[in-house]
């Protein structure tokens, strides 16, 4: 006999009994589809959590454009509300009130409200999740909300929102089993979150037919990177350019400029003033956790990042190519079963001199082994340990030796977001 679903907390439970709750009401971890929730956002009264709202989706480079976007906005001297998702280490890393996260105790009466409107609904984690973190949203009254799409974007629990501006920042093949094994099947479901007589702003240089035949069926105004707005970048700086403006001399930071750009496209298309200077000092602002994130640990460099598809791999590459020329990089990498091993590997394969692969002991984490084969890494430069922990020491170690001997080295975490949490844990003693 399987045990039912926990009873729900009371409102003054810890924040870990409460997620513990959300892990057990309902019999899937992801269940797509808009009926469930948008019901129970109706009866919370949360689909309107803010004057402005702005939607991020795509396959890389939400995290980013969301930062840049909150970033320059508080520059501006606006309130802002984000939502993303997942966390790196701690479940308040997904709200943010004005850069901010809230306490354990605002999360969990997010919760008793959610929990009181949902009735006899069934939500996933996420779902539940999305609409706790809507209700903070307009119990807090920021001028603008930012909301990262969590999986694909039609049938994702945050296009209950209507967005006054859409953003699709890049369309890769990732999570095939929900949103189809090619980029158009892929960018038909990114595109979802389109509203008609809105702005739909596509970062992708590349955009697929079905992103524009998608805002064409809706009526969605389609401002396209590389039409409608352009960026240049140069050894030291960029550049951006659309109708409306010319910006000139914009900082570079470690987060793309691709995404910086598209946010600068959002914003043209919100109705409130936003200056040269703002955006300048907003964009040198950006840093987020996970994403090409640096350290240090026992005299060696520590760059994490959860790039764990191949094109954030490419990225990656090009990151390695541009700031650590001259570092020989160890890779500590841990993933996820149903993600492209061998396409990611294989785009990292011309910097990366020996692999440090851990075990994953999450839902659909992937053993050392297991990825060593499907990622076709060679025996002599493959190491193989029962955790992403015990790769990360080893790396650490064997780049001490290098340095102690030949130059520099640089330890390069990835893989997913399970694998930068627990080095970030590891690095912080947690």
């Amino acid at each position: 006999m399987t045990a039912g679903p926990l009873s729900a907390p009371a409102a003054s439970a810890s924040l870990q009994e409460w997620l513990t709750y959300l892990e057990s009401i309902h019999p899937q971890s992801i269940d797509m589809g808009l009926e469930r929730v948008a019901r129970v956002a109706a009866s919370a009264d949360v689909l309107e959590p803010a004057p402005l709202v702005i939607t991020v989706s795509g396959t890389n480079g939400k995290g980013s454009t969301v930062c840049y976007l909150e970033t320059i906005l508080q520059t501006a001297g606006y309130t802002t509300g984000v939502y993303t998702s997942p966390h790196i280490v701690e479940y308040r890393e997904r709200v943010r009130i004005n850069g901010q996260e809230l306490t354990n105790s605002a999360h969990t009466e997010a919760f008793a409200v959610i929990e009181k409107a949902r009735k006899n609904t069934s939500l996933t984690y996420f779902e539940f999740g999305t609409l706790a973190a809507l209700w903070l949203m307009k119990a807090n009254k920021p001028d603008v909300v930012i909301l990262e799409v969590g999986l694909g974007g039609r049938l994702d629990a945050v296009n209950c929102v209507d967005a006054d501006v859409a953003v699709i920042t890049s369309i890769g093949i990732d999570h095939i089993a929900f949103l189809g094994n090619n980029r158009e099947q892929i960018g038909r479901e990114k595109a979802g979150i389109a509203r008609t007589d809105k702005p739909l702003i596509c970062g992708e240089a590349s955009p697929t037919a079905s992103i524009v035949e998608t805002a064409d069926r809706v009526g969605a105004k389609l401002w396209q990177v590389g039409r409608d707005f352009h960026r240049n970048e140069k050894a030291d700086s960029w550049s951006y350019r659309s109708q409306y403006t010319q910006l000139n001399d914009l900082p570079l930071t470690k987060l793309p400029i691709i995404n910086a750009s598209t946010a600068i496209a959002a914003i043209e298309q919100l109705p409130l003033p936003v200056t040269l200077s703002a955006i300048r000092e907003g964009i040198a602002k950006a840093a987020l956790p996970g994403r090409m994130q640096t350290d240090s640990y026992k005299n060696c460099e520590i760059l994490l990042d959860v790039a764990h598809n191949p094109q954030a791999a490419a990225y990656a590459c090009q990151y390695l190519d541009k700031f650590y020329p001259k570092h020989k990089v160890f890779a500590v990498v841990g993933m996820l079963s149903d993600k492209d091993h061998s396409g990611v590997v294989k785009a990292l394969s011309s910097r990366v001199c020996d692999w440090y692969l851990g075990s994953l002991s999450e839902p659909r984490g992937e053993t050392s082994g297991q990825l060593a084969v499907k990622a076709k890494l060679p025996n002599e430069s493959c190491h193989l340990f029962d955790s992403v922990e015990h790769a990360f020491c080893e790396a650490v170690q064997a780049a001490e030796q290098y340095q102690a001997n030949n130059g520099k080295a640089l330890v390069f975490g990835f893989g997913s977001f399970y694998t930068v949490a627990r080095i970030t844990a590891h690095l912080k003693g947690v």
